[in-house]
């Protein structure tokens, strides 16, 4: 095998690694925070950006393949670190929060004016806190107006 083969390959599976934590932890502190019926993999696939996992693979792996090893195991261990932070549920929570919460938005479908702050906009439905009703509430997608 190759090493530029073998670096792309470590890199993947370093950066798999790190997102898998990274997503846990978001799950775990924010989507069951508010009881958002999310099964994991679906939050894994629907938020995954392929093209910063593709490039931090690619870093990562040069990283592993190429460099000093003392560089490496720091910065790599760092990262690892971060990553595992979101555990934490005070880190967890304003990570999901800043990645999904829209404060303050407005959704329409035919007959009603929904105000409130939208927890997690997923594939069908939108998790909505609504000011009026003060509650959680699910929007279907397919019903709302622009």
């Amino acid at each position: 095998m190759s090493k530029a083969i073998q670096a792309l390959l470590s890199g993947v599976f370093f950066t798999f690694i790190l997102d898998f934590f990274l997503f846990l932890g978001i799950k775990q502190n924010y989507i069951d925070f508010y009881n958002i019926d999310l099964y994991y993999n679906i939050l894994f696939a629907d938020n995954q950006n392929i093209f910063i996992y593709m490039i931090s693979s690619i870093i990562f792996g040069g990283m592993i393949t190429y460099l000093n090893n003392k560089i490496t195991i720091i910065t790599l261990g760092f990262l690892f670190l971060l990553s595992i932070s979101t555990l934490v549920p005070t880190f967890g929570y304003k990570l999901g929060e800043f990645m999904f919460m829209k404060k303050n938005t407005t959704y329409k479908n035919q007959k009603y004016t929904f105000i409130g702050d939208a927890y997690y906009i997923g594939r069908k439905n939108i998790t909505f806190y609504d000011y009026e009703l003060k509650k959680i509430i699910l929007l279907d997608k397919k019903e709302l107006v622009e």
